[in-house]
């Protein structure tokens, strides 16, 4: 069966993001009563599995073996049924 993962990537807390301060800063500058901006990186992967489990199981190894850095990033994934 086919998976659709959504893994999304960012920052943890603490860690410098100088695009989305500057994003933040030019927000401002335009008018925006913007706080913060954090920027992150979204991953849309169709993955072959047999089941939820093991697309999800495939992901987190993903994310522990490329697509995140564990002592900078945070992830989220989110695992659905490609239709």
């Amino acid at each position: 069966m086919k998976y659709h993962l959504k893994v999304e990537v960012g920052l943890k807390p603490g860690h410098s993001d100088p695009e989305g301060e500057t994003t933040s800063r030019l927000l401002r500058e335009l008018g925006y009563k913007v706080d913060r901006v954090n920027v992150s990186k979204v991953y849309n992967v169709i993955l072959e599995a047999s089941s939820r489990q093991e697309a999800l199981t495939k992901a987190e190894e993903m994310c522990k073996r490329l697509l995140a850095n564990p002592t900078k990033d945070n992830y989220i994934i989110i695992v659905e049924e490609e239709k």
